[in-house]
């Protein structure tokens, strides 16, 4: 990480954080923000010449403390017609964003679109984004770790961006969180971050909201997480070799829908979904078994999230494989 500082017209930015680990296309994201100057038509000057979007930073020379001179000229809101009749590509962005109904997207920071996806998505739901406008650390559970809390605080504020931008907002700030909360997603190869599963972002998001937006007290009603997106389960688990048998409930953020050549409806993978077969040690037979696990659905939440489960194991390799079909009987594509 390297702070340094930018000119750009007759503004001075002193405190620039640098993630060098990045290409220089993310920091351009940054200024863009501060600026309003898109990516597109920045030139920054550095050693040797223009700095370009895929430079190596260890080449750039960039050091700390150091002054960077930035060119362009910012977007300019289109103006509507004095006469005549006003088309919504005559109006000013903010109004065209109003009458469309649309919010600002989000930039690309390099295979990162399966974060893109899922914060859409829940930037989407309005009870959400009460509940983290209202987030406070104060008062809430001591348990929290200060990661969660952050991941959380980085999520309201990019919410915020969201809401107050007609341009694309760049998620540098919350991608950077986020890889610290959970490093899988800061995986690499060949020197570039890798593309990840959007539904595993989704499950990991939704869990550390749901610690942190939870009531400190259970009297104050249901945990607002669990109440939008918690999916009830009543569990019977059996095993017919002994005879041993349990029940169990369980909250989960998502339905399964299992694909395979047999499936050829939503409904027909949910079922699937509903019945697995676990091992795991039987107390009576003093051993493994195999136990059937049959689940029932019993509370639905506000929002039904539904996953089709696209992958499937190869025991001869070792490794996740994707299944890929077509069905004409549904019309979905299966990729």
């Amino acid at each position: 990480m390297v702070t340094v500082s930018v000119k750009w017209q007759k503004e001075v930015y002193p405190a620039v954080e640098i993630d060098t680990s990045q290409t220089p296309y993310v920091f351009k994201c940054q200024l863009y923000d501060l600026t309003g100057v898109p990516p597109e038509r920045q030139k920054i000057m550095v050693k040797g010449g223009l700095l370009k979007d895929d430079a190596d930073w260890s080449k750039v020379g960039v050091k700390e403390g150091q002054r960077l001179m930035m060119m362009g000229t910012a977007d300019e809101i289109v103006k509507a017609p004095e006469k005549g009749p006003i088309f919504v590509e005559d109006m000013p962005e903010e109004e065209q964003v109003v009458n469309v109904g649309h919010s600002a997207g989000l930039f690309n920071l390099g295979n990162t679109c399966y974060m893109n996806s899922t914060v859409q998505c829940l930037h989407s739901v309005p009870e959400l984004k009460s509940a983290l406008t209202e987030y406070n650390q104060l008062g809430k559970s001591n348990d929290l770790d200060h990661s969660s809390h952050l991941l959380t605080v980085a999520t309201r504020d990019l919410f915020n961006d969201l809401d107050k931008n007609v341009k694309p907002v760049a998620p540098t700030q919350f991608w950077m969180v986020l890889r610290k909360k959970y490093p899988q997603f800061g995986q690499q190869s060949n020197g570039a971050f890798m593309q990840q599963d959007a539904e595993e972002c989704w499950t990991q998001l939704l869990y550390t909201l749901s610690q942190s937006l939870k009531s400190p007290s259970s009297s104050e009603g249901p945990d607002v997480v669990k109440a939008l997106f918690g999916i009830e389960f009543n569990n019977r688990i059996h095993c017919a070799e002994s005879g041993e048998e349990s029940t169990e409930t369980e909250t989960v953020y998502s339905l399964k829908c299992h694909i395979s050549q047999e499936v050829n409806h939503l409904h027909e993978g949910l079922k699937r979904g509903l019945k697995s077969e676990l091992e795991k040690a039987s107390p009576s037979l003093g051993r493994s078994a195999v136990y059937v696990k049959d689940s029932r659905i019993i509370g639905l939440p506000r929002y039904l999230t539904v996953q089709f489960v696209r992958f499937f194991w190869k025991r001869e390799s070792n490794q996740k494989a994707k299944i890929l079909r077509w069905d004409n009987t549904c019309g979905i594509e299966f990729w």
